[in-house]
């Protein structure tokens, strides 16, 4: 009989292994949560190979590791450590200096063939055209627009690939203001699998919209969405390192963010908005549905008899979304707007329009000029957060409260509203029958020149009130 294996727990404790999950990268938080997985018998593992796209004989050593080690062994050794397959500097500094010396104005193919039959220099193309452009020797090209867009195949497992799509409308057909519903969809079933009515879409919207996908339904492995700048930024000459907001909580969950070229790619998610404009407006104005809150506590009803009627059989029957591992509170930090401020001396940051305020027991020697990084959750809450630790604060607003700002309008309602506003304005500029301009007489010799005197005089007050 062979010896049985005890799990090890991490010897940091209960708190140590906390800090060890939040320091984790992406990859590694998704090995450990296949790997639980599989050792509670709810994945194979070759599906876990699949989805780590390794080895089933390197799965069975991650396994071993875990069982041994705990989750501590699943942590790459490597960290922090330059990689065994880079590179060496001075080849790289050979191959720019003869690219800049004589291959400036080739293409990355051909001066990668050119170092490698005349130089001895063994680099890919990838990797030429990499040094290229960071060089100023190489501009990269934008692909062609494709013409003809051919239906893509549904994704295998339930889970795999979530579609996301926010849709404005009059869902309530003029008995509360318009306004947006955001959509969930699966791309191997067509099941709903979030509905949310919000103003407009925003950040937290989605944020929260996904944090309850989550808690219904766990991980899912990518999610697909267009090219809003939620999602990805859209400056011509973005940073190298920079993403939004949700493109950094995606990353952090280990969830693969894809974004679509155009409307067509993502034609699940838009044929399912053209049904629910027709079917969900008639299903509200049916149960007599007013608003949003009412609505939101009702969704999940007409999700469940959506579903019923139209969701199909996945090619695989396995649910591909991996259960979050991680605590509630840990998750809602993730999916919430991260920002960061430089506290004064007087421990005080400007936040929002308010001045906030930490509180400390002691004198707090060791904030002055310390960087906090403040999350806006999307339940409300601010939380100021420093070294790992919540401060703190109260925040002082001005005596006098600013203006009213008008309502969030999504770039999608643009249009629509410029159109409200250019038709009231034609209303509003219509003269009445019985203005004094249309009884006077013109042509009459005795009242001619009444108008222009008329106007004369108004403009004197307008001058003087100015």
């Amino acid at each position: 009989m062979s010896p049985v294996r005890k799990v090890v727990m991490s010897p940091f404790g209960i708190n140590g292994r906390a800090d060890m999950v939040r320091q984790m990268n992406g990859k590694e938080l998704l090995r450990s949560q296949l790997v639980a997985q599989l050792i509670d018998g709810k994945l194979g593992q070759k599906e876990v190979a699949a989805r780590l796209e390794v080895s089933v004989r390197q799965v069975k050593r991650l396994k071993r590791s875990y069982v041994e080690a705990g989750i501590d062994g699943l942590i790459s050794k490597k960290r922090g450590q330059a990689s065994n397959r880079r590179i060496a500097p001075d080849v790289l500094a050979r191959a720019v200096e003869l690219i800049g010396t004589r291959y400036s104005d080739f293409g990355p193919t051909l001066a990668a063939e050119k170092l490698r039959e005349q130089h001895g220099v063994p680099l890919s193309v990838e990797t030429v055209r990499k040094l290229m452009v960071a060089h100023g020797y190489w501009k990269p090209r934008r692909a062609s627009k494709a013409q003809v867009h051919q239906m893509r195949d549904r994704r295998g497992q339930r889970g795999e690939l979530i579609q996301i799509d926010g849709s404005p409308h009059d869902w309530f057909e003029g008995r509360s203001p318009r306004c947006c519903l955001l959509v969930f969809i699966d791309d191997a079933t067509s099941e709903l699998m979030h509905l949310q009515f919000v103003d407009a879409e925003t950040t937290l919207d989605y944020m929260a919209a996904l944090a309850r996908h989550i808690a219904l339904h766990g991980l899912p492995a990518a999610i697909y969405s267009d090219r809003h700048s939620i999602f990805r930024i859209n400056a011509k000459d973005p940073a190298k390192a920079s993403q939004t907001q949700f493109a950094r909580a995606l990353s952090e969950l280990g969830i693969e963010g894809i974004q679509a070229n155009s409307p067509q790619a993502k034609g699940r998610v838009e044929r399912a908005n053209q049904t629910l404009q027709d079917r969900l407006v008639k299903e509200m104005r049916l149960q007599g549905m007013d608003g949003q809150a009412q609505a939101n506590v009702w969704l999940p009803t007409f999700i469940a008899d959506f579903n019923r009627r139209f969701a199909v059989t996945p090619a695989v029957r396995l649910d591909a979304h991996v259960r979050y591992l991680g605590k509630t509170v840990d998750l809602r930090r993730i999916l919430s707007v991260h920002e960061t401020r430089l506290l004064s001396k007087n421990l005080t940051c400007q936040y929002d329009g308010a001045l906030l305020q930490i509180k400390t027991a002691s004198s707090g020697l060791s904030l002055r000029g310390a960087t906090v990084n403040v999350h806006r959750h999307f339940n409300g809450e601010t939380e100021m957060r420093w070294q790992g630790k919540t401060l703190k604060f109260e925040a002082l607003t001005r005596e006098e409260q600013p203006a009213a700002q008008a309502p969030a309008v999504d770039g999608k309602q643009v249009n629509s509203l410029v159109d409200a506003i250019i038709a009231a304005r034609g209303r509003s500029n219509k003269q009445a029958a019985r203005h004094p301009w249309k009884k006077t007489n013109i042509a009459a010799g005795d009242q001619r020149g009444a108008p222009m005197a008329m106007f004369d005089q108004s403009a004197e007050l307008t001058i003087g009130a100015l």
